[in-house]
């Protein structure tokens, strides 16, 4: 290992964070899912899909600022033996199955928006791989990581369109490469020691011990050599055998300076995030603009690209509180005649409790409202005006555009579907948050 000065181990370790962020917020999420059994939210490790068709409520904690729009399909993949093959069905409703490397840059999407309505197979392929594209496949897509993750959605138009939608996720298939051309599979790879996931290693040293074991399924790329090559004068090259207690306490303590810089650093860019449409992306797309991504991971881990859904939210209300508090007042929403989110697709504006960013209980179960929310009132002007209060409204056109809101501080969230050009040109904006006394 070269020696570093305490300042080069410092600047590494900050932008080393800030970098390896999206890393270790993924794996916070795979590891439940993909590695251990006895976790509830356990998927049944790689290579298998689990559906969730059900309408999220306020009961449902396992997903921070979950929607109902497009109930999900999760599944993760462990590339290293062989590549996977995704089957879909026909599907005429709006569907994406995106598919993220280890840091969660997107590797490319099968659905709706990319691929249309028809059936087929798809091939994912690993680092290096370069073996023969079976007949019949549609589109290969090829991972920089040998772990991938699919966080599918699926439109539902309501509590009553359940079944259909569950029909349409159980024909989402995935196969081994050598079970879906019926060969002899390869000899597998060797299992590791998965590291146990702890919520305090992403702000102690700790933070690169982790990084480094992740590392050994993220070969290093031409456009991150410098970095890597950065890292790996700290220790961190991907063994798996990094060690904090091994490092010199001045760099140890560098390194530890490195990683608060790179938070308070996060903090700071996250204040002035207004919308989603640059945080989510492929690989190319973000650059190495590794801030922004970790921003996105920050804000809403596996987010898709404004191409597909455009993100957005009120920080704060018209009077400058921050965040918007519902204990002692109400608030509107009132978007003009033809002002409505241009949505090819479809659009909602979801409800959270902070600071847990759950949906929020209330008495007529309505968690979000959009386009799809049937009975809204529109204005006499043919605006639209959404109440955003805690207490039911005594006025029956208020109450057909209530959205419930906890006694205390929120924030929402607006999904844009199939944003239109004004959406992601900036030409079309949100109306204010504005306090309703």
């Amino acid at each position: 290992m070269s020696e570093l000065t305490v300042e080069e181990a410092r600047r590494t370790a900050a932008e080393g964070w800030i970098w390896g962020f999206a890393l270790l917020e993924n794996y916070r999420t795979m590891y439940p899912q993909a590695v251990d059994s006895d976790d509830r939210r356990y998927v049944g490790g790689f290579g298998r899909f689990r559906h969730y068709s059900q309408p999220f409520t306020a009961a449902n904690t396992d997903v921070v600022t979950p929607n109902n729009d497009t109930p999900y399909s999760w599944a993760w993949l462990d590339l290293r033996t062989e590549p996977y093959v995704i089957s879909v069905p026909a599907v005429e409703r709006y569907y994406v199955l995106p598919l993220h490397d280890l840091d969660t840059s997107y590797i490319g999407y099968i659905g709706a928006r990319t691929t249309g309505s028809q059936a087929g197979d798809y091939l994912v392929a690993g680092p290096g791989w370069d073996g023969v594209v079976p007949e019949g496949i549609a589109g290969v897509l090829r991972a920089d990581t040998f772990l991938v993750g699919i966080l599918g959605r699926t439109y539902l138009a309501g509590p009553e369109d359940v079944p259909a939608l569950r029909a349409i996720q159980e024909q989402y298939v995935l196969r081994p490469l050598s079970e879906f051309t019926d060969t002899g599979a390869p000899h597998p790879v060797d299992e590791p020691v998965w590291p146990v996931w702890r919520e305090e290693d992403l702000a102690t040293v700790e933070f690169f011990t982790l990084l480094d074991f992740l590392l050994q399924f993220f070969p290093v790329l031409g456009s991150e050599r410098e970095l890597r090559d950065r890292l790996a004068a700290l220790g961190v090259t991907g063994s798996g055998a990094f060690e904090p207690a091994a490092l010199k306490p001045e760099i140890r303590a560098a390194v530890a300076q490195g990683i608060s810089e790179g938070r308070a650093h996060l903090e700071e860019a996250k204040k002035d995030a207004a919308d989603s449409t640059h945080w989510f992306g492929t690989r190319a797309e973000h650059g190495d603009d590794y801030l922004t991504r970790a921003v996105g991971v920050d804000k809403g881990l596996y987010g898709l690209p404004a191409a597909e859904a455009w993100y957005a939210g009120w920080a704060q209300d018209d009077q400058g509180n921050r965040p918007p508090n519902a204990s002692t007042h109400g608030h509107v929403i009132r978007f003009a005649p033809g002002a409505l989110p241009p949505a090819r697709y479809f659009w909602s504006a979801t409800i959270y409790r902070l600071p847990e960013r759950l949906l929020v209980a209330n008495e007529i179960d309505r968690y979000s409202i959009g386009d799809r929310t049937p009975g809204l009132i529109h204005d006499d002007d043919g605006g639209l005006t959404l109440y955003v209060r805690k207490h039911r409204p005594a006025d029956p056109d208020q109450l057909a555009n209530w959205l419930p809101a906890p006694d205390g501080p929120f924030t929402i969230a607006i999904r844009v579907y199939g944003p239109e050009t004004s959406v992601l040109d900036g030409s079309w904006s949100l109306p204010a948050l504005s306090v309703d006394a």
